[in-house]
């Protein structure tokens, strides 16, 4: 552990209540072990037990590095320059909850991050206990395991090998989504933070294989096939998830009945089959009829997902040139509501004469 972790974690013991103290102990504990399994990639490389189709993704993985700092000026780091061998499919299992008869998260508070929509555990049996107490104070909840995340600089990152489970473009969305991460996180704002990395992994991801393989490229064209597909759902979803809300405040206490939120809930998933899927090109979101949907579900789609449109109109503002686009979201940092800050700024924002990357 360096200077600067252990100063952190000593800061830690003086602001910390014994529950939130033993929490970040044995994430501390969890982080370091998972640190001090790294290797360098280059060693990864020239192991001769490690297959071959790993090796292929981690030089992919080292292209999509590159790609984001140099291409979209995102900060460069020291991330993504070793490797982890976990053993297991996810790397962390993470908690998500949410109020039944409202459409509001419930929220961890963080030193340094500020408060979360989510917490995660590198022990799947702690999270489904966390999962467990959520429930108890009568919340939804959901529960997932996790292939990649971001330390936000406070550490160097590794390539883990559930990443490498990954599609090739699913792989290199991932390096610059969690890239995006190192580069702007605020405070207290994670579905800020999600859309932009949502976004900008996207979007970003259309751009390398536009570099590496062409515009002729089948592999770009599936991609432009799923972001509008994602495009479409995020449209969908943010709609509906509006109509829920709404839905949700008019009810009269009488009318607070599982079975009528089941019931609502039901038809979101039923108006998706009828009226969105017929328009999709890819099976990207076929299963979302089939998903056990709840409020802390449902809340994962606003964090990742909804209004992503605002980041696509900032993005062709700033000629689509990605540096320029990072700078205007840095600026939005000091912003009570970097989401209407970014609203706002649309608005009074005229589209440029030139456009470049």
């Amino acid at each position: 552990m360096n200077k600067k972790s252990l100063l952190a974690l000593s800061s830690l013991m003086f602001v910390l209540s014994g529950c939130q103290l033993g929490y970040i102990m044995k994430s501390g504990v969890g982080q370091m072990k998972l640190l001090h399994s790294r290797v360098p990639i280059n060693e990864a490389l020239a192991d001769p037990k490690l297959e071959e189709e790993k090796k292929s993704k981690l030089r992919l993985a080292l292209e999509a590095r590159e790609f984001a700092e140099k291409d979209l000026h995102l900060k460069p780091t020291k991330n993504y320059t070793s490797y982890v061998e976990l053993g297991r499919p996810y790397v962390t299992y993470v908690v998500s909850a949410a109020e039944k008869w409202e459409l509001k998260t419930y929220q961890w508070s963080y030193p340094f991050m500020g408060k979360m929509p989510y917490k995660g555990y590198f022990s799947e049996p702690d999270a489904l206990e966390e999962e467990k107490e959520m429930q108890g104070k009568g919340l939804d909840t959901y529960m997932r395991g996790v292939s990649a995340y971001s330390t936000l600089g406070w550490f160097n990152d590794p390539i883990l090998s559930s990443m490498l489970r990954y599609d090739d473009y699913d792989l290199v969305n991932t390096i610059i989504h969690e890239t995006v991460h190192a580069t702007l996180f605020i405070k207290h704002e994670a579905d800020f933070n999600e859309r932009l990395a949502t976004f900008t992994g996207t979007k970003g991801a259309e751009l390398f294989y536009q570099k590496k393989e062409g515009l002729e490229s089948p592999t770009l064209k599936q991609l432009k096939d799923e972001g509008e597909d994602s495009k479409l759902f995020s449209e969908f979803i943010s709609a509906e998830l509006d109509e829920l809300k709404v839905w949700y405040q008019s009810l009269k206490a009488s009318d607070r009945v599982e079975e009528n939120r089941v019931a609502r809930i039901r038809q979101i998933q039923e108006r998706f089959t009828k009226n969105l899927k017929p328009r999709l090109k890819t099976k990207n979101f076929d299963h979302f009829p089939e998903l056990k949907l709840n409020n802390a579900r449902l809340l994962l789609y606003k964090t990742y997902m909804q209004d992503l449109s605002d980041f696509e109109k900032l993005y062709e503002l700033s000629g689509r040139n990605f540096s320029e686009f990072i700078q205007r979201c840095k600026n939005l940092e000091s912003a009570q509501d970097p989401a209407t800050a970014l609203k706002k700024l649309i608005s009074e924002s005229t589209l440029p004469a030139t456009n470049s990357i």
